[in-house]
């Protein structure tokens, strides 16, 4: 998919889908969150090297547009980037597709944190700058 370099699958299973067989919108606020751990897991043992530093990353906001349904036993491929890293903020882009066709896109908006106070703090430079060489 243009403009993305990274992706994660996952497959609908059946707890996931509604009384219509339709996966849940809630599910996709999960699979969000999936793609965006394993596309951190790239970086320096991701996540937990970046509480390793004493900071958290809290999201701040979060859209999602539906364009069609999935269901039970599809397989998803969720597309994710990282932009917009500017201090304490950075945004998360996702665009999930089914056999190569978009069927929902969103992002996911987030601040840097000391994890003690929460208190607004510089996103660690190691992961601003594994983030950059991969985005380019």
């Amino acid at each position: 998919m243009d403009g993305y370099s990274f992706f994660e699958e996952i497959r609908v299973r059946f707890a996931e889908t509604d009384a219509q067989g339709i996966a849940h919108h809630s599910n996709y606020v999960v699979w969000f969150e999936v793609a965006r751990v394993a596309y951190l897991a790239r970086f320096r043992e991701g996540y937990r090297s970046i509480q390793a530093d004493g900071v958290e990353v809290l999201v701040t906001d979060l859209h999602a547009r539906f364009r069609a349904p999935a269901a039970f036993d599809d397989t998803l491929r969720i597309h994710t980037r990282c932009v917009g890293l500017k201090g304490a903020r950075f945004r998360f882009e996702y665009s999930v597709e089914r056999d190569g066709t978009p069927i929902v896109d969103g992002h996911t908006g987030h601040a840097s944190v000391v994890g003690a106070t929460l208190q607004p703090t510089r996103t660690p430079g190691w992961l601003v700058e594994a983030i950059t060489n991969a985005e380019r």
